[in-house]
């Protein structure tokens, strides 16, 4: 008898050793998860985070088109002998909300830029807002209050605000595909335009009255742009895409920085009186300059940015004569480029960068009758480097090599003043072109010589480039000497500039205490001899200044007593 058959086993579904194994892999992952890593695993990886987390590109100090005009006004200001003027300035606001910049830092940054050399304005800092308060502002408030501090009162104030952004004034867009059964294309190209306005007007802070005339209203665009290209194709069951893409913005900050330094230019121009045209009609003005200098840089390779920069720093008295060109890492190379960068304001890193060969390739840049930006006597064929003008000639020897100056002047108020009453006192200020050491020596009419720098608020003498140094310091609560017009005769003051410090190689009469006679010295000549010696081969720049002293006037007799006399 045959017996019944077994009945068939259920079929499993298609797919199911898949779904078994996602399971236990997921289940294994869910196992896993409830445990904590072990972050001692991850030691090696983490290590790195030290050097991943600092950023890789050298910072650079913010130079905009307007830099070199802000120096250009403060030899103006300077020029004119126009006394320190106290200044504030208000909040500017955006009343767009769409640029969130600090327009009155820049405004306060580009006044201490125009008043390097020549003092003229001094900000008076401040603030009424709570929001805005700090620790400064708050001990502030407390001295006041306690009658330990004094404001002094601004005579100017800047007013203005960013009247307006219009976004996307301007825009061009263009957009292109095409379509079939296994390949797709896409390609998108736009352009916007956007415009920044920036109102800026000048008041005297007496009376809260805006000056008539002296106001300023400039415009400025920025722009963006991209391009695109996609991709996209398939493969039987795959299917592979691609997209790529370019995109540039222009920043509103540097673009709000530039409209505030136009802006201060003019309104203090204008209220100084002073031709400050002159100082925006500048290469550096251009608004390619930046972008040109950096497609020379680019153009040419390391060896040849290296030889232009280095008789760039020959011709400025940075580096000695030599026709041999210095490697990279030359000790002299990076000490004069240091100097260099300190001197103007730079960064200092003692490197070759874009930012130290823009600087010093600025002063041979031109605008061509074509409008556009050329290269003044220097170009750049092939990798090799012509001659800058002035600089080293085909057999190395020096043709001209800008000297450390020294400028001085007499600060008080009457413009053009050589005579002073006894008893009065006389300020002086004294500038350099280069970081050097500086000393100042004062002559009586009695022919006694002593040292007024060094002293103990500047016991090196160390004096930054094209920073004013007052002599005494007028601005400061506690100058450390006053300066007072002796007994009647020939009075003056000479400053002497190197860039080493001579303090040790003067003699020992010079290394005394400061405003004690030096002996053995009786005129400023005799001075100037005795630093040249101790300098050796190392030059010495110098500038005096001389005034006389007159009895002082007898005062005016009281009108009771002009009566009586007449009687």
């Amino acid at each position: 008898m045959a017996l019944p058959s077994p009945p068939a086993r259920p079929q499993k579904p298609r797919g199911w050793r898949g779904l078994l194994n996602a399971t236990l892999a997921l289940s294994v992952l869910l196992a896993g998860c409830s445990t904590p890593l072990d972050a001692r695993k991850d030691a090696q990886f983490q290590s790195h985070g030290y050097a991943a987390d600092r950023p890789s590109v050298r910072p650079v100090r913010s130079i905009s088109s307007f830099s070199d005009s802000l120096m250009c006004m403060d030899r103006l200001l300077r020029e004119t002998g126009m006394p320190t003027t106290l200044i504030t300035s208000k909040q500017l606001p955006d009343y767009s909300g769409r640029v969130a910049v600090a327009t009155k830092e820049m405004v306060v940054t580009a006044l201490s830029q125009m008043s390097r050399l020549s003092n003229a304005f001094r900000y008076v800092d401040y603030e009424v807002d709570i929001a805005r308060q700090d620790t400064v502002q708050n001990l502030t408030t407390i001295l006041l209050n306690n009658n330990q501090m004094q404001l002094q009162r601004p005579a100017l104030y800047i007013s203005g605000a960013i009247a307006f952004v219009d976004q996307n004034v301007l825009r061009n867009q263009f957009d292109a595909g095409t379509s079939a059964s296994r390949l797709e294309t896409g390609y998108s190209r736009n352009h916007n335009a956007t415009v920044i306005g920036l109102e800026m007007h000048l008041g005297e802070f007496r009376n809260r009255t805006l000056i008539p005339g002296l106001d300023s209203a400039n415009e400025i665009i920025i722009g963006s742009g991209g391009q695109g290209l996609d991709l996209a194709g398939r493969i039987g069951d795959y299917g592979v895409q691609f997209t790529v893409g370019r995109d540039y913005a222009q920043g509103s900050g540097p673009a709000v920085r530039t409209l505030v330094e136009l802006g201060m230019i003019e309104l203090l121009g204008k209220w100084a009186r002073v031709p400050y045209w002159q100082c925006l009609t500048l290469e550096q003005n251009h608004p390619d300059f930046q972008r040109q200098l950096r497609d020379w840089y680019e153009e040419s390779d390391p060896q040849a940015r290296q030889q232009l920069v280095q008789r760039s720093l020959i011709r400025k008295g940075y580096l000695a004569n030599s026709a041999q060109v210095l490697g990279p890492q030359s000790p002299a190379l990076r000490t004069a480029l240091a100097r260099f960068q300190a001197d103007q304001g730079m960064v200092v890193n003692g490197v070759i960068d874009f930012s130290t060969y823009e600087r010093a390739l600025s002063g041979f840049v031109g605008v061509g009758e074509d409008g556009r930006l050329a290269r003044v006597g220097w170009t750049s064929k092939n990798g090799q480097s012509l001659e800058l003008p002035g600089a080293v000639d085909a057999s190395g020897t020096q043709v001209k090599v800008a000297e450390r100056v020294i400028d001085m002047q007499i600060e008080n108020i009457m413009l053009d003043r050589t005579a002073f009453e006894v008893g009065e006192q006389i300020f002086l200020s004294a500038t350099v072109s280069r970081t050097s050491y500086m000393s100042c020596y004062m002559v009586s009419a009695q022919n006694s010589v002593i040292r007024l720098l060094p002293n103990a608020t500047n016991p090196s003498g160390w004096v930054s480039a094209n920073q004013a140094l007052r002599i005494p310091d007028w601005m400061s609560p506690q100058p450390g000497f006053v300066m007072d017009a002796g007994s009647p005769g020939s009075e003056g003051v000479a400053c002497f500039a190197a860039g080493i410090d001579l303090s040790a190689q003067l003699p020992a009469a010079f290394r005394g205490a400061p405003f004690v006679p030096i002996a053995g010295m009786r005129t400023l000549d005799d001075v100037a001899a005795a630093l040249q010696q101790a300098a050796g081969a190392e030059p010495v720049a110098s500038q005096r200044v001389n005034w006389q002293v007159v009895p002082r006037r007898a005062a005016a007799a009281a009108p009771a007593a002009a009566a009586s006399a007449a009687r």
